[in-house]
């Protein structure tokens, strides 16, 4: 919009018309607007679109169903209808969308690859890996996103909901940070939506954090976060039907702190379960 620069340029005492003529616009079509700038309608679509931004830039996964659902929480009611024209005019589409000519690659790294495919680690909080799965209840998905150390094993931190949105991520990590306490930890993930956005982005930085994203399309970056979703899936998720989220979520809380940390035993750490690894050397460098 330039008729604001006509305006600023006649209190400067340039005339309307000079103004007009050299940028190619009538003087009627100014006085219009003068006359009545914004509509109200206008107004309160400006008002929506700048929320549907900020939904939008929080969890690129979501796309006008979900943004209309969210915009309550911020104030405004508007039928699914409207949210879906106005985000397309404002070209605000789901990461996943299915539209023709979108692009429905994995979005660009927000940060680089620090790890290169060696998952090892010498010491706790040295790196750490994140990744999210999903299972169907009868209720519908239960979406779970873990934190793993790859020192130990251990899962630091996870967080479970019913939608995969960025908080999904972000609650995880602030699960592990406030269990660990970690110190210039570097955080790799794959270049899911989750992971890319900003509040994710800014809660590493308020943590001190590092994060890293693996290469598109390569299978090893996700294989030992794979590795423990796997032994999930096997001990827990395929075992039966599950009528509802909570009894999936008490399932996989009961496995991870009771089974996996504390009994099952893996050969990387000497036949030692995840606790049992971090106690004894815990010990041994104290005692050093």
């Amino acid at each position: 919009m330039i008729y604001p620069l006509v305006t600023d340029l006649a209190a400067d005492g340039v005339p309307v018309a000079v103004t007009c003529r050299v940028l190619g616009f009538s003087k009627q079509g100014y006085y219009r607007w003068k006359a009545n700038p914004v509509t109200e309608r206008d107004w309160i679509d400006a008002h929506l679109v700048n929320a549907a931004l900020d939904i939008h830039s929080d969890d690129p996964a979501f796309g006008y169903r979900f943004i209309a659902d969210e915009l309550p929480e911020k104030g405004i009611t508007a039928g699914e209808n409207r949210v879906q024209r106005l985000c397309r005019d404002h070209g605000i589409w789901s990461v996943f969308s299915k539209k023709r000519g979108l692009n429905r690659k994995p979005g660009p790294p927000v940060h680089d690859d620090l790890v290169e495919r060696d998952f090892t680690a010498a010491a706790p909080n040295e790196l750490w890996l994140t990744d999210i799965t999903e299972h169907p209840t009868e209720e519908g998905k239960l979406y779970l996103c873990a934190v793993k150390d790859v020192y130990s094993g251990r899962i630091v931190g996870y967080s479970m909901d019913a939608r995969m949105k960025s908080s999904l991520a972000v609650a995880a990590l602030e699960n592990a940070v406030q269990a660990r306490r970690p110190e210039r930890t570097v955080v790799h993930s794959d270049r899911g939506s989750q992971f890319r956005s900003r509040r994710f982005v800014e809660s590493l930085r308020r943590h001190g954090l590092t994060g890293s994203m693996g290469r598109v399309g390569a299978c090893a970056d996700n294989a030992a976060m794979e590795s423990f979703f796997s032994l999930l899936q096997k001990n827990v998720l395929d075992r039966q039907r599950w009528l509802t989220r909570q009894d999936l979520r008490l399932a996989i809380t009961t496995w991870i702190e009771r089974t996996y940390h504390r009994r099952r035993r893996q050969r990387r750490l000497g036949k030692l379960t995840p606790i049992e690894y971090e106690t004894i050397n815990r010990t041994a460098l104290t005692a050093a």
